[in-house]
């Protein structure tokens, strides 16, 4: 499995604390990088510019995906562009939320 894959794995573990759904299936990463030398940076947003949980939220990003081996330094690129909207949420997610 790629390193790419693996963070992404990984991402799925990091719950938003106020929605208690993880930060994949709310579609709150838009992307994932890989350095040559592993580094890694995780281009994701809010759900608002606001959120409370910001710090909670990053922090665990930032912790959990320094849990994969082979990662050297794991850089968040906080984007408000394109701006989060509930149809980035996955089918799952809008189930859990009601969205259905």
């Amino acid at each position: 499995m790629s390193l790419e894959k693996k963070v992404g794995a990984a991402l799925f573990e990091v719950i938003d604390p106020e929605l208690g759904i993880n930060i994949m299936d709310l579609g709150l990463v838009y992307g994932i990088g890989v350095y040559e030398d592993h580094d890694v940076i995780i281009r994701m947003t809010l759900t608002t510019p606001g959120c409370p949980m910001h710090d909670s939220i990053i922090n665990g990003v930032k912790y959990r995906v320094s849990q994969v081996a082979e990662v050297g330094e794991v850089i968040v690129d906080l984007v408000w562009e394109p701006q989060w909207n509930p149809g980035k949420m996955s089918d799952k997610a809008k189930e859990m939320l009601g969205f259905g």
